[in-house]
Parts: structure tokens; C-alpha cells; sequence
């Protein structure tokens, strides 16, 4: 078990066992419900595990993005004129130049990151309000934007983990002995 994931679960047995105090001594809370940890339980993997039925299309996905994420990511990703936001396409070639620019398609490691965030995130004044497809569309047209997958290609739970981005290989594990898998 790595250190960030022996952190995380004392934080988490604190916290549960901190809730049971508070409700035992105190008689406030009470436990989640399953159905109350599963609305909350919305992350994404890079292997694609925590992805949702449903699929869309870049084709789909346009006027989406056109209606809620142009104005701040511009038409074509190149970033807003109305409300700037960061830039989603472009900038292939250049992590290792003197003015690196960051987007979807030359710095993100996988395509589910991007599913992940813009279900969790966008759009910046109604985050989680996009149903599966419309994530699923959305993503898709952002990845063709980037040269990444067709306009009429179909990306649900099966696809999105296939998309192969290009700087996929870019990054390693923050701590050597976790990517050897050895801990002293």
C-alpha cells in the first residue's frame, strides 16, 4: 500500500470513527445510505472503471460545447473571448520548448480525465448538470478539436479508455520506490 494510500484510509477511519462519536454522544448525524454515497461516488480511473453507461459523438458534442463551454474555451478550444478560460486544444511539440502550452491534447495523460472533469466541473456555473451522454459528447468533441478521435467516433465506458493521448507516456510516479513498487 502506497503512502498517499495508507494516509487516506486513516483519514477516512478518523473521520467514520469521529462521526460515530458525534452520534453516540451527542445524538446528531446519522450514517450515509448507500444511495447517498453513490451520488458522491463519481470518480474515474484512467482504466476507465467508474465510467457510466451512455456514449456520444464529437458530431453530438458540438452544439453542447457551442451552448456551454465557448464562451470561456473559445469556438475551437483556443480559449474565450466573453469569459477567457484555459485552452483545450493545440499546443502538440511545444511541453518542451521555452513556452509550453497545456491543453487536453499535448499535456492530459487519458481521456478519462476529461470525461471526469467535465462531469465533476463544467460547466463552471452548473458543474454536474450534464448527463452522461452529454459528458460523453462533450469529451469527444474536445478530443476532436485535438485531432484525437473522429467526428462521428462513439466513445461510452468501452472507447474512452482506448483513446491513446500523446503525451500518455509523459508522467511518472512522484516517488521513485512507488513506480519500482518497493517501499523501505
Amino acid at each position: 500500500m502506497s503512502r498517499c494510500n495508507a494516509a487516506a484510509l486513516a483519514g477516512a477511519l478518523a473521520l467514520v470513527a469521529g462521526a460515530a462519536l458525534a452520534q453516540s454522544r451527542y445524538g446528531i448525524g446519522r450514517p450515509a445510505t448507500p444511495e447517498q454515497i453513490a451520488g458522491w461516488n463519481i470518480d474515474v480511473s484512467p482504466d476507465g472503471a467508474g465510467l457510466p453507461p451512455g456514449h456520444g459523438t464529437a458530431r453530438e458534442g458540438k452544439p453542447i460545447y457551442g451552448q456551454l463551454c465557448a464562451s470561456c474555451h473559445g469556438a475551437t478550444g483556443q480559449g474565450g473571448s466573453v469569459q477567457p478560460g484555459p485552452r483545450l486544444a493545440g499546443g502538440r511539440g511545444t511541453l518542451a520548448s521555452a513556452h509550453p502550452v497545456k491543453t487536453v491534447g499535448s499535456y492530459w495523460p487519458y481521456a478519462t480525465t476529461l470525461f471526469d472533469y467535465i462531469r465533476r466541473a463544467m460547466p463552471y456555473k452548473a458543474p454536474e448538470s450534464l448527463s452522461p451522454d452529454q459528458v460523453y459528447a462533450v469529451a469527444a468533441y474536445v478530443l476532436f478539436l485535438n485531432g484525437l478521435v473522429g467526428e462521428d467516433a462513439v466513445l461510452d465506458a468501452s472507447s474512452l479508455p482506448r483513446v491513446r493521448m500523446p503525451n500518455r507516456d509523459g508522467f511518472r510516479p512522484a516517488f521513485e520506490a512507488e513506480r519500482r513498487g518497493t517501499w523501505r
